[in-house]
């Protein structure tokens, strides 16, 4: 039977060492929360969604999103819309929180 003490490893740590120093630790505990732990990427992905889901008409957000047939279907669903402005408008903006939602939702995924 192994005792407690052979079942935990521990390793050395530096005391002085520049990875523990308190700016580092501070840059590192600031850039965690910064970037909610997926990467700067990962942070990005749905701003630069939304950015591509602001372009009137195309519907990049969601097809940068990979939802090809929903952004197809949403343009060809402008078309009737185009002639209330009010529908129109208010199907880009939705599209626009959808593409930003996804991007979301696809950052906080773990990927296999």
């Amino acid at each position: 039977m192994e005792s407690e003490t052979d079942t935990m490893t521990t390793l050395p740590v530096e005391e002085d060492g520049v990875a523990n120093s308190r700016p580092v630790r501070l840059v590192r505990e600031i850039w965690k929360e910064i970037t909610f732990g997926v990467g700067t990427w990962g942070t990005l992905r749905p701003l630069f969604t939304a950015v591509l889901a602001a372009v009137p008409f195309l519907f990049l957000g969601q097809h940068f999103n990979r939802q090809h047939r929903k952004g197809f279907d949403w343009f060809l669903l402008q078309i009737p819309l185009a002639l209330t402005i009010v529908l129109w408008l208010g199907l880009w903006l939705y599209s626009i929180f959808d593409a930003w939602r996804a991007a979301t939702q696809f950052s906080a995924t773990p990927n296999p």
